[in-house]
């Protein structure tokens, strides 16, 4: 997992960001300020800076052109022109306020696996998942997932920790446009929990959806 400095003034999005990337395995520090953003990123100890655009002191934009730390700005500026500045300064992605922090989360991933190679094998309780190769192993043998079995796992994986509605979990494996039964998500569930034996792990989340716990 990655060393991720956290840099918005807002102590409450800032604790909720940490709380999250936490659960999902990342290190995280804060900070409440440009210039202690900046004083610690230029120290690269970091995979990873969640840089807030209108800080004290120093501006995101004012920031990100001082360091080689890859960035991702969060800030409540919507219009296109900030965007395509943030952009083009050298940031790796940008997300406006409010967002759901599961975006949050996928957008943190993707980043590091094109900045650090993030995530190409996961272990745990003896299971092994390749992403790359898109397979699985339990006790040094392979497990036979249908394609969408894997990619449900590797949602979970992704966001272990985090209660994942029925409906989050539709639009993460099965895409936007999919108009069938969400039990078909119950179904998949039950699989994964019989080939892989991960019952104790994959927990259901009463009246909402599942949570993989690790």
């Amino acid at each position: 997992m990655a060393n991720i400095l956290i840099a918005e003034d807002e102590r409450a999005i800032n604790d909720l960001i940490k709380l999250n990337l936490t659960l999902v395995g990342h290190k995280c520090e804060q900070v409440f300020d440009g210039a202690a953003a900046l004083e610690r990123a230029l120290s690269g100890e970091y995979d990873l800076l969640i840089l807030d655009v209108m800080l004290p002191e120093l501006s995101g934009f004012e920031i990100i052109g001082q360091i080689k730390t890859p960035v991702i700005f969060v800030t409540a500026r919507v219009s296109v022109e900030d965007r395509l500045r943030g952009l083009k300064l050298g940031a790796d992605d940008y997300i406006v306020k409010p967002f759901e922090i599961l975006e949050l989360v996928e957008r943190v991933r993707a980043v590091l696996r094109r900045t650090k190679g993030e995530r190409e094998a996961f272990e745990f309780d003896g299971i092994r998942v390749e992403f790359d190769t898109r397979r699985v192993y339990k006790d040094g043998s392979e497990v036979s997932l249908k394609p969408k079995e894997f990619d449900l796992l590797s949602a979970f994986i992704t966001n272990r920790n985090l209660a994942l509605s029925r409906e989050k979990l539709i639009e993460l494996v099965w895409n936007f446009d999919y108009d069938g039964d969400t039990r078909t998500v119950d179904v998949h569930v039950q699989k994964l929990r019989g080939k892989l034996g991960i019952t104790d792990r994959l927990k259901t989340v009463y009246k909402m959806g599942y949570r993989l716990e690790i």
